[in-house]
């Protein structure tokens, strides 16, 4: 973007200091402010009804998949937690526990959860006796709590919201299938609500959840080239089910474990969402997740209370009978440039302008935040163009994400290459790796990159390849990134 076409001037450009435009453009945008502990946020209402509109579009598509939602505790004793030494051992650096409660010092330490499945297999003992009982397909939203050294806004908090679906099934071909679909529900749900294109795939032993048989997971690229890791889900295997004596009467009538799955999503898409379409004037919000997917600006000049305004009004009626998501900004202490500068700082999709010209013509000038294009609307009918403006507008905003990740994932045969393509060009590297921790630790040493994803057999390119590092033949095709 050039300089003389930024509306907004109050923040820093993103291309000149992205690392201090987020932060910048999370509170000026009043989605969320630093709370008086480390580590934490207030989450404001702008911010959270992304949120929410976010959770709305998921637990659809979670409960459409036979999936109840219910809720556990925030504690979680700690002898619980210790049953699965992986598991503990994964999360113990990140636990905040409770060791007081009032004036009493408990007999038993408690952590405030920073994942549910010790909880869970604990209830899961005393649900299922029978196959009759399977599969179990429970999600719940809360709250997790881990103690992290540092944090970023929405991307890494101490405290943060999420959903956690905990499965358990008669076979692991069940369980197997449960992950794959959650992990494609995850997938299609980030490209059509929050138009941010991913990639999916497994993760490393290093990299998996512990306790995990197999973790799988999305990952979407930002616009400062870096990854993040969008959404997890777990094929747990027995592992939790021997622990927690998660055991069934079989079709034989013998007893077996049953196989377990987790998933989850948190508040770290309202990050994503930030940093994938955002631009040097702020957020840059897909309607189907927008607060306010149009602002309708009269324009104040003259008598603009008796002439403007009540056509305004009447155009919000309209729109909002349509099922439109509308804000009127008819604040008299504010010019209409200033309200265009922070609407659009705001991200909201679609600006509607009425005057006194306007009014003349029956119609409302309507300017797009994602490519700024300007037409005249006629007030007749107007919900039917303003809802096909929103509907390009997502669809414009997941293809420009998408023509960005295409540009910004490199294919690279060799160590040297690699490093060099990481250091001038970022993004994604697709590459061949052996498979061995020796030499994902030493590429991560050498150049703070990780494997984001490990291609499923049914995505890799044909044929075999050496591995990036030790040069090893490997039919391991994976991505590599910086990420956050």
């Amino acid at each position: 973007m050039k300089e003389n076409d930024r509306l907004v001037r109050n923040i820093t450009a993103k291309s000149e200091d992205f690392s201090k435009w987020y932060p910048e453009i999370i509170r000026k945008a009043a989605l969320a402010d630093y709370a008086p502990i480390k580590g934490m946020m207030v989450i404001r209402p702008y911010g959270y009804a992304i949120w929410e509109y976010i959770q709305a579009h998921l637990d659809r598509r979670i409960k459409s998949s036979g999936h109840e939602n219910a809720y556990f505790p925030l504690f979680v004793p700690e002898s619980l937690l210790q049953k699965e030494t992986a598991h503990l051992e994964g999360f113990s650096p990140e636990v905040a526990w409770v060791t007081q409660g009032g004036a009493d010092e408990l007999e038993e330490r408690l952590a405030v959860r920073p994942t549910s499945e010790a909880i869970i297999g604990h209830m899961y003992s005393k649900w299922i006796k029978s196959y009759r009982d399977l599969p179990v397909l429970i999600n719940q939203w809360a709250n997790i709590v881990r103690w992290e050294k540092v944090t970023r806004p929405f991307l890494r908090t101490t405290e943060f919201l999420w959903q956690e679906g905990h499965t358990a099934h008669e076979t692991q071909e069940g369980a197997q299938e449960e992950t794959l679909k959650i992990l494609a529900l995850y997938k299609e749900f980030s490209e059509t609500e929050l138009a941010v294109p991913v990639l999916s795939g497994e993760k490393t032993e290093k990299e998996k959840f512990a306790g995990a048989q197999m973790t799988y997971c999305i990952e979407g690229l930002m616009s400062d080239g870096k990854a993040l890791q969008m959404g997890t889900s777990h094929d747990l295997g027995q592992n939790f089910a021997q622990v927690f004596n998660i055991r069934f009467e079989d079709r034989e009538q013998t007893l077996q474990y049953a196989w377990q799955t987790s998933w989850g999503v948190s508040t770290r898409l309202v990050g994503a969402v930030v940093m994938c379409h955002g631009d040097d004037s702020g957020l840059k919000l897909p309607p189907r997740v927008a607060p306010v997917q149009v602002v309708i600006v009269p324009i104040s000049v003259g008598d603009w209370k008796e002439t403007v305004l009540p056509v305004a009004r009447q155009l919000e009626v309209s729109l909002k009978q349509a099922g439109i998501r509308v804000k009127l900004d008819a604040r008299e202490e504010f010019t209409p440039g200033w309200k265009f500068s922070d609407w659009e700082m705001r991200g909201v999709p679609l600006r509607l302008e009425v005057g006194p010209r306007d009014v003349k013509n029956n119609q409302a000038l309507s300017a797009r935040r994602d490519t700024r294009e300007k037409q005249p609307l006629s007030l007749e009918n107007i919900a039917d163009p303003v809802l096909k403006l929103l509907d390009d507008i997502q669809n414009n905003l997941l293809q420009s994400a998408r023509k960005f990740q295409k540009e910004n994932t490199h294919v690279v045969g060799d160590y040297a290459e690699f490093k060099t393509v990481l250091e001038e060009k970022k993004g994604f590297l697709k590459t061949f790796w052996c498979g061995s921790a020796e030499c994902e630790n030493q590429i991560k040493e050498e150049t703070m990159a990780t494997i984001r994803v490990v291609l499923m057999e049914e995505d890799r390119d044909s044929g075999d390849g050496g591995c990036i590092c030790c040069g090893k033949g490997s039919q391991e095709q994976v991505y590599f990134a910086r990420a956050y």
